[in-house]
C-alpha cells in the first residue's frame, strides 16, 4: 500500500518538530583547517555560479592572525567605512616610521618594527568584506593605532573586522532577510550536521526532512524505500517541500541519495523557494581543481543538486568540522546575495506566486505552467 501524506499533516509535524538543545559556539579563526574562498564565475546562461570550497588540513585556505599582546580595543561600522584600533601599549613606538599598513581588497596586514623586528599585530586575508584600497588612512592617537577604511559596499553592515563564523551568522541577517536555507547533496548524514550548525549560528529553526517523513511514516527511509521504492520517498519528500516552502527562519536538511527529491531534476519546484547549497564531495587534490569541477558540474546540468544556488567542495568529511563547511556555506552565500542584493526579494515573490517552478524567470500572475507544457507538446 503507497503511503500517501497530506499537507495539512506534514504541516503539522513540521510545526511541531523540535528545538536543538542550545549550543555553545567558540570563535573559530579559518587558519587553514578548511579554506573558504570565493569564486564565481559568469557561464554561457549568464547566472553568477558561486563555489565555497572546503579542503583538507594543510592545503592552505583563510590566514588570520592576530599578536595576543596587541588587543583589538575597538571595531566600529559608521556606515560609509569602518575604523579598527589597536593597542601600541608596550611596543616602544618611536613615529609612524616604525608602523606599516597593507590594506588592499579583503586582506590587511599590520606591523610594527620593535627591537630590531617586525612584530606583526594583525594579518589577515579575509576581512568581512571589500574595501576601497586607496582610501584607507591610519594615524597614532596617543597608545593607539587608528585605520580607517572605506567600504566598498556602504550599505553592508560590518559585524566585525574578520569574517568569522560569528560576523558571518551576525551580518547573514541583514542580507537573507528571513529567506529559508535548503542542504542538498548525496549524503544526508552531511546534509543534516551542517543545517544543525547553521540553525544554531543564525537563530532559524531547523527542519530536518527525514525527521520527519520518519515521524509520519513510522518506519525508517530504508525501510520505506525496500517497501515502495526510492521514487515513493522522493514523492512523500516533495510533499514535505511543499508545505514548508512557505516558512521563514528555517534550515532544511534534506534527504541525500537516489530516494530524495533533490537529487531528481523534476522535483526542485519547492526548493527554489529558499537559497540552495549543494554539499558536493570531491576527490580533487588543489583548490583550483575542485573550483573547476564545481564550475563543470553546474555548467553541465547533469546532475539534479546543479540547480543549487552555491556549492560547497568537501575533501573528506568529519563530523567534527561541521562548523566550518556552514561558514563556508554562508560566505558563499553573502557574496551570491552582494552579487544581486534583489535575490531575497525574489525568492519572497516566487512563494507569494505559488512555488510554480518559473525560477529564475518568474512568470506574472496567473502563469499556468500546465498550460506551457501542453503547448509545448503540441
Amino acid at each position: 500500500m503507497r503511503t500517501a501524506l497530506s499537507i495539512d499533516t506534514v504541516a503539522s509535524l513540521a510545526t511541531a518538530s523540535p528545538q536543538p538543545p542550545p549550543v555553545q559556539i567558540t570563535r573559530v579563526i579559518p587558519f587553514g583547517l578548511f579554506n573558504g574562498q570565493i569564486e564565481f564565475e559568469l557561464m554561457e546562461e549568464m547566472e553568477l555560479i558561486y563555489s565555497s570550497l572546503c579542503l583538507g588540513c594543510g592545503l592552505g585556505g583563510n590566514r588570520t592572525s592576530v599578536d595576543t599582546k596587541c588587543a583589538v580595543l575597538r571595531f566600529s561600522d559608521s556606515s560609509s567605512e569602518v575604523e579598527l584600533r589597536l593597542s601600541l601599549v608596550g611596543l616602544d613606538v618611536q613615529s609612524s616610521k616604525d608602523i606599516f599598513v597593507d590594506a588592499d581588497g579583503t586582506s590587511l596586514v599590520v606591523q610594527v618594527q620593535h627591537s630590531g623586528s617586525h612584530i606583526t599585530l594583525i594579518e589577515t586575508n579575509k576581512m568581512f568584506e571589500k574595501i576601497r584600497t586607496a582610501e584607507t588612512i591610519w594615524f597614532i592617537d596617543d597608545d593607539q593605532l587608528v585605520i580607517s577604511m572605506k567600504k566598498q559596499d556602504p550599505d553592508l553592515k560590518w559585524p566585525d573586522i574578520v569574517e568569522s563564523w560569528e560576523s558571518l551568522t551576525a551580518g547573514s541577517m541583514q542580507l537573507l532577510k528571513g529567506a529559508s536555507i535548503f542542504l542538498v547533496g548525496d549524503s544526508t548524514e552531511i546534509n543534516q550536521k551542517v543545517a544543525r550548525e547553521l540553525a544554531v549560528g543564525l537563530g532559524y529553526t531547523p527542519l530536518d526532512t527525514q525527521e520527519l517523513l520518519e515521524t509520519f511514516a513510522k518506519q525508517t527511509i530504508d525501510s520505506w524505500v525496500l517497501a515502495e521504492g526510492s521514487d515513493s520517498v522522493a514523492e512523500a519528500e516533495c510533499a514535505i517541500l511543499e508545505s514548508i516552502s512557505s516558512h521563514v527562519r528555517a534550515v532544511v536538511s534534506t534527504l541525500g541519495g537516489k530516494q530524495g527529491a533533490a537529487g531528481k531534476a523534476d522535483k526542485w519546484q519547492h526548493l527554489y523557494a529558499g537559497f540552495t547549497v549543494w554539499l558536493s564531495p570531491t576527490e580533487a587534490l588543489d583548490e583550483d581543481s575542485a573550483k573547476e569541477e564545481a564550475r563543470m558540474n553546474v555548467k553541465d546540468r547533469s546532475v539534479a543538486y546543479s540547480n543549487a544556488d552555491v556549492v560547497v567542495k568537501l575533501q573528506g568529511w568529519d563530523s567534527d568540522h561541521a562548523k566550518s563547511v556552514a561558514q563556508a556555506s554562508l560566505s558563499a552565500l553573502k557574496q551570491l546575495i552582494l552579487s544581486d542584493k534583489k535575490l531575497p526579494g525574489k525568492k519572497s515573490l516566487y512563494i507569494r506566486l505559488g512555488c510554480r517552478g518559473d525560477w529564475p524567470n518568474i512568470k506574472p500572475p496567473g502563469w499556468d505552467p500546465s498550460n506551457e507544457a501542453e503547448s509545448n507538446s503540441e
